[in-house]
């Protein structure tokens, strides 16, 4: 059995990144070799050295939306915070309420001194709501207006310049939380990486907060992820296909875009398609499509240390995190990332 203890690791909390670097390309970099373990030091701005003409960088062309709201309830006032976890559909969303356990169907919640109005229809499992909006206007307007930039729980400092918390080719809106490993990259890199002859592809998945659930079960096989998004279009489907068939690298810019590669891929294949995905990657998967993956450093115990696991090795993957501990690396969201190839 796989434990979720297996998956623990020793975090200083001043280890964890409070705020983006001024550079997006300035963080360190610790490159772990999948086959061998070892691993070595550099920074993400020479990530061009690891990238070869023909292999394809897939990215997760997300955006994340102002999805915190704070508000009281209709007929007592008691303050209220909604967080929009995914969109069911025209004016239907699925909502963590806080505090929400006696937030039942009926109740009623009002946001901008009445600008948009929610209502709870269902209970749902885990705890979460399904709400059903009402206002004036486009629903995006009126949540630019009343709704923060929904930052991790574990970054307490406020972010001055929100476009710091999206990536620089983020465009469909839809994310509680931004694909993290992307942050890194800067406009003229990219172009930079494309002269090489490595082609990018972009795919979507908007993240919800199922990726950063804590795991409840001691038996990792018995945990449930929660569903997400996510769309390929034939552009990303052809692109990466043909990388794959004159054997190129398909190098996966996060695992959002991991989970979204490995959820349409068939025979080796791409798929072009949309749908939501659940998939759970833990040690013992058999990857289909990826073959190398840039990522951030992830909380311990979490389902993401888990998915790098099993591309690298669970004793690997800790032994380099224990290594980027003792050599102050930064964590998390904002912090420093790991290429392992």
């Amino acid at each position: 059995m796989l434990s979720t203890e297996d998956f623990d690791y020793y975090l200083p909390p001043e280890r964890i990144a409070q705020h983006p670097l001024d550079d997006r390309s300035a963080s360190k970099m610790l490159v772990l070799s999948k086959d061998s373990g070892e691993y070595h030091d550099d920074m993400f701005i020479n990530i061009k050295n690891y990238l070869r003409p023909g292999d394809c960088l897939v990215l997760n062309d997300t955006r994340v939306i102002p999805a915190r709201l704070y508000g009281k309830k209709e007929n007592t006032g008691g303050a209220i915070e909604f967080l929009l976890l995914k969109r069911l559909s025209a004016d239907e969303w699925e909502v963590i309420l806080r505090p929400g356990k006696k937030a039942l169907p009926g109740a009623k919640f009002e946001f901008g001194e009445g600008r948009l109005r929610a209502e709870i229809l269902e209970v749902l499992d885990g705890g979460s709501r399904r709400v059903r909006f009402e206002y004036e206007g486009l629903f995006e307007n009126v949540l630019d207006e009343l709704g923060e930039m929904p930052l991790p729980p574990y970054i307490t400092e406020k972010l001055e310049d929100k476009e710091r918390y999206q990536t620089v080719y983020s465009v469909n809106r839809g994310s509680a939380a931004a694909p993290t490993a992307g942050l890194h990259f800067t406009e003229g890199l990219l172009d930079e990486i494309r002269k090489m002859g490595v082609s990018t592809a972009f795919v979507t998945l908007h993240v919800g907060l199922g990726t950063f659930r804590p795991v409840k079960v001691d038996n990792v096989e018995e945990h449930k992820m929660h569903s997400e998004f996510y769309s390929v279009s034939p552009k990303a489907a052809e692109t990466v296909n043909s990388a794959k068939a004159a054997g190129g690298r398909i190098i996966c810019v996060g695992t959002t875009s991991c989970r979204t590669v490995e959820s349409a891929a068939k025979d080796g294949r791409l798929v072009p398609g949309s749908g939501n995905t659940d998939i759970f990657i833990y040690p013992g998967y058999k990857f289909k499509l990826m073959d190398c993956l840039i990522t951030n450093f992830h909380l311990p115990k979490s389902t993401l240390i888990m998915l790098v696991s099993a591309l690298a090795g669970r004793d690997e993957v800790l032994a380099a995190y224990r290594h980027a501990v003792e050599e102050n690396y930064r964590f998390f969201s904002f912090g420093d990332c790991m290429l392992i190839q």
